[in-house]
C-alpha cells in the first residue's frame, strides 16, 4: 500500500528480484516510478478498495506510512483480520537486513549522499554491496540493489515514523552493525516535540548497536556528543576538530573542485580532490570512507583506498547543476532545512565569489512549511543576493498562525538589504525569476532552486526557457 514511493518501490524490485510475487497500490500512479516498477513486472492498482486484497488474498501486506486511518484498505485489514499486516521498515528488518552486516547511515541531513558514496566505496572494492538509497546516485546503477546473501548493507536510516500502527523511527527496525550518525538537529515537528524528542529517539537507536560494532559521530556537532558515552560498543568520532580520530584537514574549495585530507589518528589516510561542493560533503566522505573501510578492513580502515572517492560523482538533486553557460549557473537541490541551505549557499560562495545567487525556495515539507524555522529561514537565505519564496505548499491546510509566514521572510530579508519577495504562486515565481533574473542580466549569475518536491514543474520549465535563449 502506497507502493509509488521511493523506499517502497525500490524495496518491492528488490523483493521480486528474491522470488516474491508483488502487487501495489497507490493513488499517486505516474512516471518514473509507475514505469520502473512497470518494467520490473509488478502491478499496480490506482486507488485504494477493499476488493484489491480480498481478489489478491495476499501473504502479507505492507503499510506505507503515507496511509493514514479511513484508507478503505487498512480499515478493512483491521476489521477482518484477514491477513497479516507490516511496515516498510519491519519488513527490510524481517527480509533483508537480519543476516547482513549493515551500515545505517543517520542524521539531520547528508544520509542520502553518504550512503551513496559508502555503497559505491564497497562496489568498487569488490564486496558486491547491498544497499537502499533515498536518490539517485550516479555512480550506482539503481537506487536499490539486494547485494551479496549475507555480505554488507547500505542503508539511509530516517529518523520518521515507521507506520500509523507504529510511531517508532524507521531506524530502530534497521539492525546497525555499523552506525553512522552525520549531525543532529531539530526537523520533522508533525513528529517530534523538540529536539530531546529528537534525541531521545537517537539515544533508543544506540541502544540496539552490538559490542562488536561501531558507532560513528560527528565530534563537531554538540548534540551528537551529548548522547555520550555509550561504552557497549565502540564510538569514533569524525570532524575538523584535532579531537577526532578521523580528521578532516586542509580543507579547500575553489571554482571547479575541492581538497581535503583525512588523518587517521593523527597520520596522513588520503588526499582527495573530487568536484562535489562544500565541507559538508567533505564529511559525508569521511563518514563513508570510515563505515566502508572499518566493513572491509577492521583492524586498520586505512587499508581502503580513497582513490576512487574522486570519481564520485554525487547524487541527483543534490547541488545539481542543470545549466552551465558563460553567464547563467542553474542549480537545483533537495535541501529544505534552513543548515542545509546555509551551508549549499556557502559552498556556491566560495566557488562563484564573482557572481550574483538567486535563490527560488518553496517550502515543501511538512517542517519547511511551519513557521518552525521562521527565524532560523531569515538567516540562512541571508547568504543570497535576491530571493524569491515560492507558495507554502499546501498552505491552506495550515493554520494561518502556525504557517511559514513567506510575506513576512521577504520583508527581513529586505531590511537586511537582500532584495526579496514572496508569491502565492509558483507560477508567478517563474515569471518574475525570468524577468528579473534571465531577461535582465546584468552580470553572471548563479541561481539555485531549493525544493524537495517538484516546485509546481517549474523547474524544467525554466531549463527550457534557458536553453532557448
Amino acid at each position: 500500500m502506497g507502493i509509488c514511493g521511493t523506499a517502497m518501490g525500490n524495496t518491492a524490485i528488490m523483493l521480486k528480484r528474491l522470488g516474491h510475487t508483488i502487487y501495489g497500490a497507490d493513488t499517486g500512479v505516474y512516471p518514473p516510478m509507475s514505469n520502473v516498477l512497470a518494467d520490473a513486472g509488478i502491478a499496480i492498482v490506482g486507488g485504494f478498495n477493499s476488493k484489491n486484497l480480498e481478489d489478491l488474498a495476499p501473504d502479507l501486506v505492507i503499510v506505507g506510512n503515507t496511509i493514514s486511518r479511513g484508507n478503505p484498505e487498512i480499515e478493512w485489514l483491521l476489521e477482518s483480520r484477514r491477513f497479516t499486516f507490516t511496515s516498510l521498515p519491519a519488513l527490510l528488518q524481517d527480509f533483508l537486513l537480519k543476516d547482513r552486516f549493515n551500515i545505517v547511515v543517520t542524521g539531520t541531513h547528508g544520509k542520502t549522499t553518504t550512503s551513496s558514496i559508502a555503497a559505491y566505496l564497497l562496489d568498487k572494492a569488490g564486496s558486491d554491496p547491498g544497499y537502499l538509497i533515498g536518490g539517485v546516485p550516479y555512480d550506482l546503477p539503481t537506487g536499490a540493489y539486494e547485494g551479496k546473501k549475507g555480505g554488507p548493507f547500505v542503508i539511509e536510516g530516517d529518523e520518521y515514523d515507521s507506520a500509523l500502527f507504529d510511531k517508532r523511527s524507521k531506524f530502530i527496525h534497521y539492525l546497525p552493525t555499523i552506525l553512522v550518525i552525520n549531525n543532529l538537529e531539530f526537523d520533522h515537528s508533525d513528529i517530534f516535540r523538540d529536539l530531546a524528542d529528537v534525541k531521545r529517539s537517537f539515544s533508543h537507536l544506540l541502544r540496539i548497536v552490538p559490542a562488536n560494532g561501531y558507532v560513528l559521530i560527528n565530534g563537531d556537532d554538540d548534540n551528537i556528543v551529548s548522547l555520550l558515552p555509550v561504552p557497549w560498543t565502540h564510538t569514533i568520532k569524525v570532524g575538523v576538530g584535532e579531537e577526532n580520530e578521523l580528521r578532516i584537514g586542509d580543507f579547500q574549495e575553489s571554482l571547479n573542485e575541492t581538497h581535503f585530507n583525512l588523518y587517521w589518528r593523527g597520520e596522513l589516510w588520503g588526499v582527495v580532490n573530487w568536484n562535489q561542493p562544500g565541507l559538508f560533503n567533505a564529511r559525508n566522505a569521511a563518514m563513508a570512507a570510515l563505515a566502508a573501510g572499518l566493513t572491509l578492513h577492521p583492524d586498520n580502515p586505512t587499508m581502503l583506498s580513497l582513490g576512487e572517492i574522486n570519481n564520485f560523482n554525487g547524487v541527483k538533486r543534490r547541488q545539481e547543476l542543470l545549466i552551465d553557460n558563460k553567464r547563467i549557473k542553474l542549480l537545483e537541490d533537495f535541501a529544505h532545512h534552513p543548515t542545509a541551505i546555509e551551508q549549499t549557499l556557502e559552498s556556491l560562495r566560495c566557488r562563484y565569489p564573482d557572481h550574483k545567487i538567486t535563490v527560488a525556495f518553496e517550502p515543501r515539507s511538512n517542517t519547511s512549511r511551519s513557521d518552525v524555522f521562521q527565524q532560523e529561514f531569515t538567516h540562512s537565505l541571508r547568504v543570497a543576493d535576491q530571493v524569491l519564496i515560492g507558495a507554502v505548499h499546501e498552505g491552506q491546510k495550515l493554520h494561518p498562525g502556525s504557517r511559514l509566514n513567506t510575506p513576512q521572510l521577504a520583508a527581513e530579508l529586505n531590511s537586511d538589504n537582500i532584495s526579496a519577495q514572496a508569491f502565492s504562486s509558483n507560477l508567478e515565481l517563474l515569471e518574475t525569476l525570468w524577468e528579473l533574473t534571465i531577461r535582465a542580466i546584468d552580470q553572471d549569475q548563479v541561481i539555485i532552486l531549493f525544493t524537495n518536491g517538484s516546485f509546481d514543474e517549474i523547474i524544467p520549465k525554466l531549463v527550457k526557457r534557458i536553453e532557448n535563449i
